[in-house]
């Protein structure tokens, strides 16, 4: 018999061979040791229902919540996601407010690239030398760390695009606040890291001076990152304690995709058990669990509360990765780039690695000049000629007093060395470099200045200058360093590098160095230095 005396229903043997005899009518639910024969029932991602309708998603709208299927999307994910950039742009954001103070935009006009900032330079101060590396970790930091967070915004992104399609956009005055706020967000998000990435990579295809576009977008996206914060750090928090969501089968369900507990209700009765006098032939066996496997899948993510965020899919799709997987994958781009990144801040092999960077990917070389150009002389109009031996350096002091020096009476004052790196806005520095030439505050002593008893790095009894270079064009072709610049011992107009005389592309016949300064403001091919001016 291939059906059951007592109940009507097909036997085991008969659901298994399928009894011809009488329609059969077939659980809605599979038994554990079922398996799918080749060709029969649906396989996982088959579009069309058993109803001959389509799977939700297919052909709605992306303001639908049908539309948004990812059973990886919910709270926590977004919550981890969400700590980690909280951490980081604050970084970002503190490093760069730092970087921007390093420019000493209040000294004087030639510095400052957002003269219209108001309020929002309440901050600044007057930039130390002290550690000389400061800035070199400052601008090094926020680089880095901002590449290396390109996956966690993306990712973050994704999780929270079906909110960007919600409908209707405002349900209260509250909610259109934070939409308004959300849209600023995320613009503000992209704006800084576009921008900051092609500045980075020398890229200068957006309008206007870099320097002005990103400091306002920083404050534009600051703000709305607060307002955000305020708004979702409580839910953040609960989700976080409460844990991540159980990914693993649950008791009582089936491997694959379709994961739901079997009810008693629909267990085999040992009433229905095949008798020995039924016992099936060889061939025509029960396909069992070792004779046909089942379709192997990922574990299919515990469904997690929605707390009212509108985040946890209504229709989710069978999973193709868990939730720790998907951090993994985040992750392991973070690396990558950090490690495609970083090295751009050290010599050596390290600096081959930075292939993402501008000036990564290759060796400057041994000897003096193994440090990168960023622009060289032909690219900003300054020829040889102008540097060989009719070039004479300016310098301008108290009451009217001027000087003109040639590179070979430079070299006749007292010789000074220091060591110091140089580091760059785009986020590349070198090691420790051995320079030497003419202290600052000795060639301001030679036209009438002195340090009157004053503390040699703290700036009293000195002026800053005012620094011209021989390029014709350009930004920072004349900028101003301040009295405590100046009055550092290890400030230098240098003449050499490495024991070697400076070659043109790193600023010959002279430049400046200073400690703990920007890149921009260590000029190359010095025509003039101004001393108690600021243009």
């Amino acid at each position: 018999m291939s059906r059951s005396a007592l109940s009507g229903r097909p036997s085991a043997y008969g659901r298994a061979m399928g009894d011809r005899r009488t329609p059969l009518r077939r659980s809605p639910r599979r038994l554990p040791w079922e398996g799918r024969l080749p060709g029969k029932g649906r396989l996982p991602g088959e579009e069309r229902l058993s109803g001959g309708g389509r799977l939700p998603g297919r052909g709605t709208l992306p303001s639908d919540p049908r539309f948004w299927r990812s059973p990886l999307r919910g709270p926590w994910l977004t919550a981890v996601l969400g700590a980690v950039l909280l951490a980081g742009i604050t970084l970002l954001f503190v490093t760069g407010l730092l970087s921007y103070a390093a420019y000493n935009p209040e000294l004087s006009a030639v510095n400052d690239k957002t003269p219209d900032k108001g309020w929002l330079g309440f901050y600044l101060f007057d930039w130390p030398t002290d550690p000389h590396w400061l800035y070199r970790l400052t601008q090094g930091l926020h680089v880095t760390v901002g590449i290396a967070l390109v996956p966690v915004l993306l990712a973050k992104l994704w999780s929270v695009i079906p909110k960007l399609f919600a409908l209707p956009p405002a349900r209260s005055v509250a909610h259109a606040l934070e939409r308004i706020s959300l849209l600023l967000l995320v613009g503000g998000v992209l704006f800084e890291f576009v921008t900051g990435l092609l500045n980075v990579q020398l890229d200068y295809l957006f309008p206007g001076s870099f320097y002005s576009l990103h400091f306002y977008g920083a404050w534009v996206f600051v703000a709305a990152f607060v307002v955000h914060v305020a708004l979702r750090l409580p839910m953040a928090v609960r989700v976080l304690r409460a844990g991540r969501p159980d990914e693993g089968p649950r008791p009582g369900a089936r491997p694959g995709p379709d994961s739901s507990p079997v009810p008693e209700s629909e267990s085999v009765p040992e009433s229905e058990s095949v008798p020995e006098s039924e016992s099936v032939p060889e061939s025509e066996s029960v396909p069992g669990p070792e004779s046909v496997p089942e379709p192997e899948s990922v574990p299919e993510p515990e469904p997690e509360p929605d707390r009212g965020t509108g985040l946890v899919p209504v229709a989710p799709a069978a999973p193709t990765l868990s939730r720790r997987g998907a951090l993994g994958a985040v992750g392991g781009g973070s690396l990558l780039l950090l490690g495609l990144t970083a090295g751009q801040n050290f010599d050596g092999t390290l600096r081959r690695t930075a292939l993402l960077a501008p000036h990564g990917g290759g060796d400057p070389g041994p000897g003096p000049y193994r440090f990168q150009v960023n622009k060289s002389a032909a690219a900003v109009g300054v020829s040889a000629r102008e540097t060989g031996a009719g070039w004479r350096l300016t310098v301008q002091g108290a009451d009217h007093r001027s000087l003109r020096l040639s590179r070979a009476a430079l070299l006749r004052l007292p010789q000074h060395g220091a060591a110091l790196p140089i580091a760059c806005v785009e986020g590349w520095s070198t090691s420790d470099l051995d320079w030497s030439g003419v202290r600052l505050r000795d060639l301001a002593e030679l036209v009438g200045y002195g340090a009157r008893g004053g503390d040699a790095r703290g700036g009293d009894g000195l002026p800053g200058v005012f620094v011209e270079s021989l390029q014709r064009h350009g930004a920072f072709r004349t900028v101003a360093l301040s009295s405590r610049q100046v009055t550092d011992p290890r400030s230098l107009l240098a003449l050499r590098v490495g024991g070697q005389d400076l070659s043109l592309d790193h600023g010959y016949p002279a430049r400046v160095i200073v400690p703990a300064a920007p890149g921009v403001h260590n000029t190359k091919w010095v025509a003039r230095l101004a001393f108690g001016a600021t243009r």
